[in-house]
């Protein structure tokens, strides 16, 4: 049977990918001349969906009840593996922007059209950078339109999680916005990183409950600290502690 699936992954939904992408590069490009919001973040919404109905992945999702479509946050999520992206791209349904690495950029099509659609790039290499970032992000955040950020900065090698990045809990603190912690649970297993191959199955997406900041903000510390909690308790027990990679 996995053998068919090769044969159908390689054949046919390789090529539809690869068609799709840029058919979504095209249109997001084409349509943020007109509306940033809308077409900054649809075409990529059903392109995601598609890509996960193609290779037989199914998303389910918990916790939707918990976030308001009026209302901006800052999410974030653990990095198990390549589906993560589709999966809160097609299935968390609120418009938001990705905090994206500054080397996505030069990816052909998909780096321009991620620039027009108003996605925040990060380029750390200097304090000037940083605070260009900073005043980026602070001025697309409102309105209902949140940040989505991978704290972890890359995917995991094991499905286990790789410590934290502060930057994600800076931004928080600066803007006192509410933080809703996501666990991507089944990612990993449907495509790690170090492969190609899918495997087909299902992706559990849990939102969890907003985090409000006190009058003073947050402590990035402390929300850094719940934030890996609450995304580990609702991790299977082979996939709850650090990366084994990350420690070599």
């Amino acid at each position: 049977m996995i053998i068919l699936y090769r044969i159908y992954q390689w054949i046919i939904v390789g090529p539809i990918f690869i068609a799709l992408t840029f058919i979504t590069a095209v249109i997001t490009m084409v349509g943020t001349l007109f509306s940033g919001n809308f077409w900054g973040y649809y075409p990529a919404h059903y392109w995601s969906r598609i890509c996960c109905w193609l290779s037989l992945v199914r998303v389910r999702v918990k916790g939707r009840e918990n976030i308001d479509s009026k209302t901006s946050y800052i999410f974030v999520a653990n990095h198990q593996g390549a589906f993560d992206i589709w999966s809160i791209y097609g299935y968390l349904n609120h418009n938001f922007k990705w905090l994206m690495k500054k080397e996505l950029e030069k990816i052909f099509m998909v780096g321009p059209a991620c620039h027009r659609a108003g996605h925040v790039f990060v380029d750390d290499s200097n304090i000037h950078s940083i605070k260009e970032t900073i005043a980026d992000a602070e001025a697309k955040l409102r309105g209902g339109m949140s940040l989505v950020i991978f704290p972890e900065g890359s995917r995991s090698w094991d499905g286990k999680m790789i410590p934290f990045k502060r930057g994600a809990f800076m931004l928080a603190s600066e803007f006192k916005l509410p933080v809703v912690p996501i666990t991507i649970d089944g990612s990993f297993r449907r495509m790690p990183r170090f492969t190609y191959n899918i495997t087909p199955g299902t992706i559990t997406l849990t939102i969890h409950k907003p985090i409000y900041p006190g009058e003073r903000g947050f402590n990035t510390k402390a929300l850094m600290a719940q934030c890996r909690q609450e995304i580990e308790a609702d991790l299977p027990a082979c996939d709850k502690g650090e990366s084994i990679g990350h420690r070599i």
